[in-house]
């Protein structure tokens, strides 16, 4: 099997599209289709099922997509030892992130990192933490940085990093006039809230139960599937939420959007580093590692 042809098969599966696995690669179209047909030929197995624009890998093309992944990887190992060997170091490691971490905390440490480390070319995949847990489990990803630690008996996780909730409202919003804000103060104000499964909202539903308020009392009058998506109600006067710090930190230096202390509720949210147990790290995985407690 050719180890260029395994790659095209990895991206239009993990791209779900051999238009945009095309543009990935470099690649015209009509290209890629050729490999992905040559590849299975060559197997005697259809590996894809194309469902009208979604491409979808079949039982086989799992299979296959598993072992392509570990070999790609043996692959970079090779080309990364090497340049160690010659005493620099290159080639490409891929980092996994759950939503928040992967949208306003790693983008700045990885362009940091980036010109620490000019010749290592770094891709950061984002995907809700279940998932997360689940590439490294399979060995697709050495490293990731999410926002529930889970458990997993091939994984160890642990704090590197923590966020703030907050209480965000629009400027003039009646509860920015008020001395002190306490959870039953929120009942009487429309409020948006993360969608269930997100770390956000369990986090702050945990905390305002243990401040014993029940969580059920709040108006929500929508639920939405992102902290953009919330900050972007907020302005728009649909409601107050309480979400990431992170996510809206470029919003309150504006003025856009304006944070009311909660009473007696702190939030904090921990962010987890995640490997594989005994698992030895590849130098490119061990340099970011390295790098990443010096970078706070």
């Amino acid at each position: 099997m050719d180890i260029r042809r395994l790659e095209i098969f990895c991206r239009v599966v993990e791209q779900q599209s051999f238009t945009k696995a095309a543009e990935a690669t470099l690649l015209a179209q009509p290209t890629v289709s050729e490999h992905i047909r040559l590849l299975e030929e060559s197997l005697g197995e259809k590996l894809l099922d194309r469902l009208g624009r979604q491409v979808l890998p079949t039982p086989a093309g799992d299979i296959l997509y598993r072992y392509a992944r570990r070999m790609l990887r043996l692959r970079d190992e090779a080309v990364q030892a090497l340049a160690d060997f010659r005493g620099k170091l290159s080639g490409h490691l891929t980092i996994g992130a759950s939503t928040i971490p992967g949208a306003y905390l790693l983008p700045p440490l990885i362009r940091r990192f980036k010109e620490e480390h000019p010749e290592i070319r770094l891709t950061l995949r984002i995907a809700g933490s279940g998932r997360i847990r689940q590439d490294l489990a399979q060995g697709e990803l050495e490293l990731a940085i999410i926002g529930d630690q889970g458990r997993h008996p091939d994984l160890t996780a642990r704090e590197i990093f923590a966020d703030e909730l907050i209480l965000a409202a629009p400027p003039g919003h009646p509860l920015t006039r008020q001395e002190k804000v306490a959870p039953a103060d929120l009942c009487r104000h429309p409020f948006l809230m993360r969608e269930e499964g997100s770390g956000t909202r369990d986090v702050m539903t945990r905390a305002l139960g243990e401040a014993g308020f029940d969580p059920a009392r709040l108006d929500v009058v929508a639920e939405m599937g992102s902290s953009d998506a919330i900050r972007q109600g907020i302005k728009a006067g649909l409601g107050l939420s309480i979400l990431s710090n992170l996510a809206v930190e470029e919003d309150l230096k504006n003025g856009a959007l304006v944070r009311i202390p909660l009473t007696g509720v702190p939030m904090t949210r921990p962010f987890y580093l995640v490997q594989r147990k005994n698992r030895q790290l590849t130098p490119l995985a061990q340099t970011f590692l390295d790098f990443l407690p010096a970078h706070p």
